[in-house]
């Protein structure tokens, strides 16, 4: 199938892109990398939307420095995410996700703030976001707000963003003084979705625990940090089973992913400890 477009624009700046949108008709849809809106298209899940192609504007790519924070431009590419040194230094969990999505060529094109507006429960970089207690930054016609990761996702494709606002990027809190973090996934081919993955983040102040492809949205497993805070992980590992409820389908059975979590877990920890040795 061809995609079917009812229009395309290009915003020359985020005003320029919200001006667009309000003028599509309830329509419009921003156009980044492009890895998931394009194969919608493609595949005639998504007809006559009016394309507003914010690809080239500058002032959403590049990461910086913000004081005990990394400051991440939603238009930053996979690739660069993977390479940039102080995504490395300061939020190794990002750097090392990259390496679990997909193929190098959606890698150089693909958006962090494309996946995190995306929403797919079995992708990488929300489940990070939630691990590592990311702050997402959005603009719209009513001016700009910051959205916790806790409260950004709300269903499978769907998050807090309102009609017509603009995920703009995302601050990550950058590593203290020994943390470390570390993402597991199971997939059945290298490039494929995971059918299970987790994301663990230990801090002094705790443990923090994302788990995704485990249900509509990435999750917080509480119960299980709080066992892993308390060092009981035979106890953490029942209390992430008892809290995920993962569907069946063609690839997994929800049972078979949660035994997965499971031992994601183990391994987590493992790789974890064998850090602080």
């Amino acid at each position: 199938m061809k995609a079917s477009a009812g229009g395309y624009a290009r915003a020359v700046d985020v005003p320029h892109a919200l001006e667009l949108m309000a003028g599509s008709a309830g329509a419009g849809r921003y156009l980044a990398g492009g890895q998931s809106l394009v194969a919608a298209l493609n595949m005639r899940l998504s007809e006559g939307d009016m394309l507003i192609d914010i690809s080239r504007i500058a002032d959403l790519s590049g990461i910086r420095e913000d004081g005990d924070h990394l400051r991440i431009g939603a238009l930053t590419r996979h690739a660069d995410i993977g390479r940039d040194a102080l995504i490395r230094t300061h939020a190794p969990l990002l750097s090392d996700a990259v390496r679990h999505i997909a193929h190098a060529a959606i890698r150089n094109r693909g958006t962090i703030g494309g996946a995190l507006a995306h929403a797919d429960p079995a992708a990488e970089f929300p489940a990070c976001a939630l691990a590592l207690g990311a702050t997402l930054h959005a603009q719209g016609g009513t001016g700009t707000r910051d959205i916790a990761a806790e409260e950004f996702f709300e269903d499978v494709f769907t998050t807090t963003l309102a009609e017509g606002e603009i995920l703009t990027g995302l601050s990550v809190p950058k590593a203290e003084a020994g943390e470390v973090q570390v993402i597991e996934e199971v997939a059945r081919r290298s490039g494929d979705y995971a059918l299970t993955g987790l994301c663990l983040v230990r801090r002094a102040a705790g443990h923090r625990l994302s788990i995704f492809s485990a249900g509509p949205v990435p999750m917080l497993a509480r119960g299980a940090m709080a066992a892993l805070d308390a060092g009981d992980l035979d106890a953490a590992v029942e209390a992430l089973r008892a809290e995920i409820d993962p569907p069946s389908d063609t690839q997994a059975s929800g049972s078979y992913r949660r035994h997965l979590a499971g031992v994601l877990l183990r391994r987590a920890v493992k790789r974890i400890e064998g850090d602080r040795a």
